[in-house]
C-alpha cells in the first residue's frame, strides 16, 4: 500500500514539474520574447509588395499611342525551394522564351532570391503560373510597349528597368509621365497560401503627353529619309517638319531609326536625336541670315550689284566658288540663288563683325531654341573678341560657327512667317492641360521677310542650286548648304554635310522642312542629296494639309 502512495507521490511530483515548466515556458515566451516572436511571425506570414504606377502615354497629335505602359509581371525564383531546376528550366523556357540554360543559370543562382525574367507579359505569366513548380514566384511590374514601331525613335526616347525616363522625351517628361508605385500587403496562412490583401497605399499614374507630331507626315518624312539612306548610305541623316504659322512641330526623324522597344543592340549615340544634338557647319544655308543682315541694315536691296573676282583673299583665307568662273557682276539676288561664296563674303565684309554679331544672334544662333526637348545642344558661335582676320569671311558663308537642325528651322521659319522667331512647339498637350503657343519676338521687319522669301524662290527656279526639285501647283522657296566637315583643325576633302531647307508656298509657307545629311557617299551636294527629299515631303503633305495650289 505504501509503495502504491509512493509512487502516486512521485507521479504527483513529476506532473507538478512539468506543469510548472509549461507555466514558465509560456510566461518567457509570452511576457519575454512575445514581442519579438510576434514581429517573425508577422514577417513569415505577411508580405509588402511594390504595386508599380503606370507611366503616362506620349500620343501624336490625332490622339495615337506612340508609348504607352501596360501592366506585366517578373518572374522570380527562390533557388533552394526549386527541387530539380534542370527539370524546370526545361519547363520554364519555352514559355518565356527564353535560352533554357539562362534559366537555369537564374534557378541554380546562389541566395535566396534571382530573376528568371522581368517585365513578361500577363499572358505568359499566367502560363507560369500554371506550370505549378516550387520555388518560381511573380511580382507585379509594369513594361513600356511602342505600338507604332520605329517611329519618331529617338524622339520618344528610352526608359530603363524602373520604368524612369533615360532619353528623349520619356526623360524629358518624366516629372508627367512618371507615375508613383503604390503598396500592396499580403497575408498569407501557415502554409503560405495568401488569405488577405491589404492596400497600404495606391499606386498613381502618369500623364499623358501629346505631341504635335502629326503620324502621317511623320511617316511620310521617315520614308524620303529611308531613301537618302538608300541611296548614299550616310553617317547619319535627320529631318524637321513644322508649321511656319505656329512654329509646330509636325515631323522629326533621324536616319539610321531605332526601335524604343528593342535597345539589345543600340549604342548612345543611335539614341542621339539628331535634330536638337547634332552640331555641324551649316555652309550655304547660313547665307540668307547674311543677306538679311546687311537688308536690315539698309546697305543692300535684291537688286543692289556686286562685281564678284574668281578669287577673294580675306586675311589668310582665299574664298572660291563651288564652281570655277571669271570676274562675274552679281546682284545679292543671284548670289544668294547661285550661293556664291565670294558674294556672301563681300555682303558680310560689308555688314562689319559688328553688325554681323548682332543679327546672328538675334536669329537665336549660340543658344538653345527652347524647345520642350531635354539635352539640346546650342551650337559654337565665337564671341567678338575671338574673331581672327578671317572669320567673317568663313561665318558670312556659313563655315567656322556650328549650328544644330533645329536653330536652322527656327531660323527660316522667322523668314517664312513674317519675321517672327519663336521656340519650336512639339509638346501639344500635358494632361488635359493645353501647352499654349510659344511667345515669338520680331526679329526682322515683314519687308525683308518678303524680300527673302521671293529671293530664296530663285534657288529652285532655273539656275539655282536646287532647280531640278519642283511641286506641281506649288511655288517653292529654300536654300542650298553642302559644307565641309572640320576634322583636326582643318577642313576634310572627303566628308560633307549636305543639307536643304525650304518652304511653301512661297510668299503664304503653310509648311517648311529642313533635310540635313551627314557624310552622304558617292554625292555630297545639297541640291541633289537633300533637296529631292524636301520635294517628296512637300509633294505628299502640301495637299495632305489642304494647302490649295497657287
Amino acid at each position: 500500500m505504501r509503495l502504491i502512495e509512493r509512487r502516486i507521490g512521485l507521479l504527483f511530483g513529476g506532473f507538478l514539474l512539468c506543469l510548472l515548466l509549461i507555466v514558465g515556458r509560456a510566461f518567457w515566451l509570452q511576457g519575454v520574447q512575445g514581442a519579438s516572436l510576434a514581429s517573425q511571425a508577422s514577417y513569415q506570414q505577411t508580405e509588402v509588395v511594390d504595386v508599380p504606377g503606370l507611366r503616362g502615354d506620349l500620343l501624336d497629335r490625332r490622339g495615337n499611342k506612340l508609348a504607352a505602359s501596360e501592366d506585366a509581371a517578373t518572374i522570380y525564383a527562390t533557388p533552394y525551394q526549386v527541387k530539380n531546376p534542370p527539370a524546370a528550366a526545361k519547363r520554364l523556357a519555352p514559355v518565356l522564351k527564353e535560352p533554357k540554360d539562362e534559366v537555369l543559370e537564374a534557378l541554380t543562382a546562389e541566395g535566396g532570391f534571382s530573376y528568371v525574367a522581368q517585365k513578361v507579359d500577363l499572358g505568359t505569366a499566367a502560363k507560369v503560373e500554371a506550370l505549378g513548380i516550387e520555388g518560381i514566384g511573380q511580382l507585379p511590374d509594369s513594361r513600356r510597349t511602342y505600338p507604332q514601331g520605329e517611329m519618331a525613335g529617338q524622339v520618344i526616347g528610352a526608359v530603363g528597368s524602373e520604368n524612369e525616363g533615360l532619353t528623349g522625351l520619356e526623360e524629358g517628361e518624366e516629372e508627367a509621365l512618371g507615375g508613383s508605385d503604390g503598396e500592396r500587403r499580403i497575408v498569407n496562412d501557415a502554409l503560405g497560401e495568401p488569405i488577405r490583401t491589404e492596400t497600404v497605399h495606391e499606386a498613381e499614374d502618369g500623364e499623358d503627353v501629346q505631341l504635335t507630331l502629326d503620324p502621317v507626315i511623320q511617316r511620310e518624312t521617315e520614308a524620303a529619309l529611308n531613301g537618302i539612306g538608300e541611296t548614299y548610305s550616310p553617317k547619319g541623316a535627320t529631318a524637321i517638319v513644322v508649321d511656319p504659322r505656329t512654329s509646330e512641330v509636325l515631323a522629326m526623324a533621324n536616319w539610321p531609326p531605332v526601335d524604343p522597344g528593342d535597345l539589345s543592340e543600340v549604342s548612345n549615340e543611335d539614341l542621339l536625336n539628331k535634330a536638337t544634338a547634332f552640331n555641324y557647319e551649316p555652309g550655304s544655308t547660313f547665307k540668307s541670315f547674311t543677306i538679311a543682315a546687311a537688308l536690315e541694315e539698309k546697305l543692300v536691296t535684291p537688286s543692289s550689284e556686286f562685281v564678284l573676282p574668281p578669287v577673294l583673299h580675306v586675311a589668310d583665307r582665299t574664298i572660291e566658288d563651288a564652281e570655277p568662273r571669271g570676274t562675274e557682276t552679281m546682284s545679292v539676288e543671284t548670289i544668294l540663288a547661285h550661293s556664291s561664296n565670294v558674294g556672301a563674303a563681300t555682303i558680310g565684309g560689308l555688314v562689319g563683325e559688328k553688325s554681323f554679331d548682332k543679327w546672328v544672334r538675334r536669329f537665336g544662333f549660340g543658344r538653345p531654341t527652347g524647345i520642350q526637348y531635354p539635352g539640346e545642344e546650342k551650337g559654337i558661335l565665337l564671341n567678338l573678341d575671338e574673331y581672327s582676320g578671317s572669320t567673317l569671311g568663313n561665318e558670312s558663308m556659313g563655315q567656322g560657327l556650328s549650328v544644330t537642325p533645329i536653330q536652322m528651322v527656327a531660323g527660316y521659319t522667322a523668314i517664312a512667317n513674317g519675321g517672327i522667331l519663336r521656340p519650336p512647339q512639339l509638346v501639344k498637350k500635358i494632361g488635359e492641360e493645353p501647352v499654349h503657343e510659344p511667345k515669338g519676338r520680331r526679329v526682322i521687319s515683314p519687308e525683308v521677310s518678303s524680300e527673302l522669301r521671293e529671293m530664296l524662290e530663285g534657288v529652285l527656279a532655273p539656275g539655282g542650286t536646287a532647280s531640278e526639285v519642283s511641286v506641281p501647283g506649288y511655288t517653292l522657296a529654300g536654300k542650298t548648304g553642302t559644307a565641309q566637315v572640320a576634322e583636326n583643325g582643318t577642313y576634310s576633302d572627303t566628308k560633307y554635310v549636305a543639307s536643304f531647307i525650304g518652304f511653301a508656298p512661297a510668299q503664304n509657307p503653310r509648311l517648311l522642312a529642313a533635310v540635313i545629311v551627314d557624310e552622304p557617299q558617292g554625292e555630297i551636294y545639297g541640291g541633289s542629296v537633300a533637296a529631292p527629299a524636301f520635294g517628296r515631303i512637300a509633294e505628299f503633305a502640301l495637299p495632305y494639309l489642304g494647302v490649295p495650289q497657287e
